[in-house]
């Protein structure tokens, strides 16, 4: 007597692994009353039943499975009312769906015994004896064609998709599934199977699966053409564009033409087609629809930190100007310790989505709380940016400063021409909540005295964060920041080329920018060097709140023998908002000269 077998070929659909369905709800109302009463009524209804799924449907596996179990009962489903007779009746239909749900993962020696209680409400047992599952036995999972050759192309590595392990049907089918995606993704659309058979043989307890997939010749995405309603060089345009006419097709780089389209500022929308319908000769068109943007747009914002108080903020932007996509606009900040107003006009250079030339100027007034510090600084200049291939946005300016200053009893003003460079790199997984990331920045201006500055000064800040979450739960964050001032006169350099430390972003536990030298009337005069960092525990408690604990140390000094560091340890609360984490914080200093709990409020990203 021949084997019993079961084949699965191609067209032929395999049992896969399904969830319970889910209720659909539909209402058609005319007040608020009607819909809270309708409302209420789906939610306990759906409640109710989802109760008495649980409390009528009771499913035993000998030996235990969850994951049968919870097919089984995905597979059986909601009893509804039925009552003992009807469930009766029904339970050689759920017999027959329990030996769907165990053959989807693997089990065909099954088996399967149903009773139906008389309680009320009545109850459907189902008992099952597993047996053994079906193991695969020989598997071959072969990509033929140009495809073989790609790295990136490569068939599924599923630990359960291997000589031994028990056969699962939807991991077969995702094995499929992971192969077309890819000829997908990679242009390769005339592959096809030409092999995709699962034999199942319940009487041995093998399997054997043969999976073979001719990828045939891949695509190329041919010339990118624009239309729409756009006034931008096409030029402009084409400089945006982050892949080469005739390259081979990639849907990655059709998500990043869009995003390119959409990240520049100056389209309300963009249709990026690429149908491989459409190709000739395997190249495939691209055509994209643009509209322009509104020229302009003004934004308001409010906000709160103890380092500053409240705070308003506000901008107006041209986001194109002309067919060369050159744009300006204006910022403004108000808050009791500062208040700024900015300038700027940009200038796309190559690639115009990374590099630009910026000339700004703005002024700035600020005065410290409860110290003699005063500061009214005017800069204006030009400025370059660029992405480095590295990741690395570097800026190179030439900055103009004129400061008018006050420290303590001394008064002073300060005119600099200041060349500058800066770089600055971020890896993080989330621009407003990440888990793993961190950031570098170093930023160094210099002057010359006679070179339209009246002293040498060289100014360096460095800034260098990190953070890593272990187990979903455990989040670790840590912080140092490093700066120093060089002159030849050091009584002569304005205070925004000085160091405090203290407050939110500093030294928690000291006030706003209150950790400096003083002068012999006790007056915060600033310092030429600056330390300070900060190492910080956070635990998720929920979704979206987390507790904290932390340390930070430092201060700002004039000797780099001796420096006096403050510290404070201290605990927190954060929550996730849509802008970013906002963090209340409680810190202690731990020098003996200071005393009493300092509250600490902010928001924003942690990198």
């Amino acid at each position: 007597m021949p084997d019993a077998r079961i084949c699965i070929h191609p067209n032929a659909s395999a049992v896969p692994t399904v969830n319970a369905e889910r209720l659909p709800a539909r209402a058609s109302i005319r007040s608020m009353t009607v819909v809270f009463k309708y409302l209420t009524s789906f939610l306990l209804a759906l409640f109710s039943s989802v109760l008495l799924a649980e409390e009528r449907l009771v499913v035993n596996i000998e030996p235990a499975n969850k994951a049968l179990k919870a097919n089984v009962e995905g597979y059986v489903g909601d009893l509804g009312e039925r009552d003992e007779k009807a469930l009766l009746r029904f339970s050689h239909i759920a017999s027959g769906q329990a030996e769907k749900a165990l053959q989807a993962l693997g089990y065909y020696q099954s088996t399967i015994n149903t009773e139906v209680t008389d309680d009320s409400p009545a109850k459907l047992i189902i008992n099952i004896e597993p047996g053994e599952p079906v193991h695969l036995r020989n598997v071959l999972v072969r990509v033929e064609g140009p495809a073989a050759a790609m790295t990136a192309f490569r068939p599924p590595k599923s630990a359960r998709l291997q000589t031994g392990d028990v056969l699962n049907h939807g991991t077969y089918e995702a094995a499929k599934r992971h192969i077309e995606n890819q000829a997908s993704r990679y242009g390769f659309f005339s592959g096809k199977f030409t092999e995709q058979s699962l034999e199942i043989n319940p009487e041995t307890g093998t399997a054997d699966i043969r999976l073979i997939y001719s990828s045939g010749e891949r695509y190329q995405l041919g010339a990118v053409t624009f239309s729409g309603e756009t006034i931008l060089d096409e030029d402009l345009l084409r400089r945006m564009i982050p892949f080469e006419a005739d390259s081979e097709y990639d849907s990655d780089k059709i998500a990043q033409l869009y995003q390119a389209l959409r990240s520049s500022g100056y389209f309300e929308n963009v249709q990026v087609d690429a149908n491989p319908a459409q190709a000739n000769d395997l190249t495939i068109p691209v055509n994209v629809g643009l509209d322009m943007r509104k020229p302009r747009s003004v934004g308001f914002g409010l906000g709160f930190s103890t380092d500053v108080g409240p705070r308003g903020k506000a901008n107006w932007t041209r986001h194109w100007a002309n067919s060369k996509g050159h744009s300006y606009g204006t910022e403004m900040e108000l808050s009791a310790p500062r208040q700024n107003v900015g300038l700027f006009y940009d200038v796309p250079l190559d690639p115009p989505l990374t590099d630009k030339f910026r000339f700004a100027g703005g002024y700035q007034y600020e005065e410290l709380a409860d110290t003699d510090t005063l500061s009214k600084l005017l800069t204006v200049g030009p400025e370059w940016h660029r992405q480095l291939d590295s990741g690395w946005q570097r800026v190179i300016s030439l900055k103009y400063q004129h400061e008018e200053y006050r420290l303590g009893d001394d008064e002073g003003l300060s005119t600099l021409l200041m060349p500058g460079i800066s770089f600055a790199y971020l890896k993080s997984d989330s621009k407003i909540d990440p888990n793993q990331g961190y950031r570098l920045q170093l930023d160094v201006s210099a002057a010359k005295e006679g070179l339209l500055s009246d002293s040498d000064v060289v100014h360096v800040n460095a800034l260098a964060k990190g953070l890593y979450t272990l187990a979903q739960r455990h989040r670790f964050l840590g912080r140092i920041q490093l700066g120093a001032t060089e002159s030849n006169g050091f009584g002569n350099v304005p205070p925004s080329l000085r160091f405090f430390a203290g407050g939110d972003q500093s030294v928690r536990g000291y006030d706003y920018q209150t950790l400096s030298p003083e002068n012999s009337d006790g007056d915060k005069i600033g310092g030429k060097y600056m330390v300070s960092g900060t190492a910080e525990y956070q635990y998720s408690v929920a979704d979206k709140w987390r507790i904290a604990g932390f340390y930070d140390a430092g201060n700002a000094f004039n000797n780099l023998d001796l420096p006096s560091l403050k510290s404070s340890v201290g605990f927190g609360l954060r929550w996730v908002s849509p802008v970013g984490p906002l963090r209340f914080d409680l810190a202690f200093p731990l020098n003996d000269d200071d005393s009493g709990v300092h509250f600490h409020f902010s928001m924003g990203p942690e990198l």
